[in-house]
């Protein structure tokens, strides 16, 4: 599995730091540049669930398999697009190919973990998710100043398919891995699943942190903020994709000890100071006067992403009942995949009216509050398993 997400994700972050450039090519404005990412979380947020009775019902490689192929079949569209609407429709298809990739992943690791070692586990399948994305953007950035904006896309598209066999060809299949086919057969209907998923308080602020969290990383960091470095940095493609590149090694340093955190102290712990790192990352992109404050933004950024790692998914794997990891890690990902719609689509028309400069400073208040309000309301979940 963290072969098959490094291969994924490494296409992925090839595409971060020219995609916001891409779209622009197209003569379009703030906004719908913000429309070309919130797009892509439009067809995550759309796939999520299906994907996951999809993995009940066929078994989780089968969905990892199928994820590969759209994923590249929707990247190779947004290479050859000639126009900007069929640019959306490519970024559409390849965010439905990332949903099926990313949330049958997760619940291959719901399957084969346990609370006790849930936390290091994800944190490190996060840590090598990271780093490609991280390391996603040098080839990415040297490709696209080199051969053009629309190179990035294409490699994405040879990793989807790359992936796509391996999945096929390599993956065990966890649908249930510990003789639990039987207890199956005895769970309530899926929707059913959904709802008493989404009825505990806990499984709901988790969704939220993580929406919030989707809503700066596409929101700021892939939208608001490569404009916003170019713009009044001066940087170019590659320099903004070294500098999140260069950033992604601090996170991947913190990565597996903050797992092992979650896993002696709770989750919670862990979840609540990396989201208001986080938000201290985007009030120093905000004030950042040059490339190398820059790079401290990047580097701020990536060790909040190392921080939290896998624990909000592993607090949303504890949360779930025995037989239903594929009802609750997809609708995980659906709650706060919603992020990656909202986000783009609001800090771009905030930037479009109020400036940029709001929008960083929206993102950073919204990552402050959701941080608290976790540590008031939710539960711990690791003490509460350990009986």
């Amino acid at each position: 599995m963290c072969v098959l997400v490094a291969i994924n994700q490494l296409g992925f972050g090839a595409v971060v730091a020219v995609l916001a450039l891409y779209a622009r090519s197209f003569g379009v404005g703030q906004s719908a540049i913000g429309l070309s990412i919130a797009v892509y979380g439009l067809a995550r947020f759309l796939v999520a669930v299906p994907a996951g009775r999809l993995a009940d019902a066929a078994g989780r490689r089968a969905v990892l398999a199928l994820g590969g192929l759209v994923s590249a079949a929707g990247n190779l569209l947004c290479a050859v697009a000639p126009t900007y609407p069929l640019f959306i429709a490519g970024r559409f298809v390849a965010g439905a190919g990332a949903a099926l990739v990313l949330i049958g992943g997760q619940i291959v690791l719901a399957d084969i973990t346990t609370p006790a070692t849930r936390g290091r586990m994800m944190a490190i399948y996060m840590g090598v998710f990271l780093f490609a994305v991280g390391v996603g953007p040098v080839p990415g950035g040297l490709l696209a100043e080199r051969f053009g904006l629309a190179t990035p896309f294409l490699v994405y598209a040879a990793a989807g398919a790359l992936g796509a066999v391996l999945a096929w060809v390599s993956v065990p299949e966890t649908r249930h891995p510990s003789g639990l086919a039987a207890a199956a057969t005895a769970l309530p209907p899926f929707g059913d699943q959904l709802r008493l998923l989404t009825g505990r308080l806990g499984f709901v602020l988790v969704s939220l942190i993580s929406f919030m969290s989707a809503v700066a990383r596409t929101g700021a960091l892939f939208n608001v903020i490569p404009v916003l470095a170019r713009d009044r940095l001066g940087l170019n493609a590659d320099q903004i994709g070294l500098g999140l590149a260069l950033a992604s090694l601090a996170g991947l340093v913190v990565i597996y000890p903050s797992g092992m955190l979650v896993d002696r102290i709770g989750r919670k712990a862990v979840i609540v100071p990396a989201t208001l790192m986080a938000g201290a990352a985007m009030v120093i992109f905000l004030l950042a006067p040059s490339y190398a404050w820059f790079l401290a933004a990047c580097v701020v950024w990536s060790l909040a992403s190392g921080v939290a790692g896998a624990a909000p998914a592993a607090y949303a794997a504890d949360v779930a009942p025995p037989g239903m990891n594929a009802a609750a890690m997809s609708t995980y990902r659906m709650l706060s995949d919603v992020g990656y719609v909202v986000g783009p689509l609001a800090l771009g028309l905030i930037t479009d009216v109020l400036g940029a400069d709001t929008a960083l400073a929206t993102a950073a208040v919204l990552l402050a509050a959701v941080a608290l309000l976790f540590a008031r309301h939710a539960p711990e979940t690791l003490q509460a398993r350990r009986p």
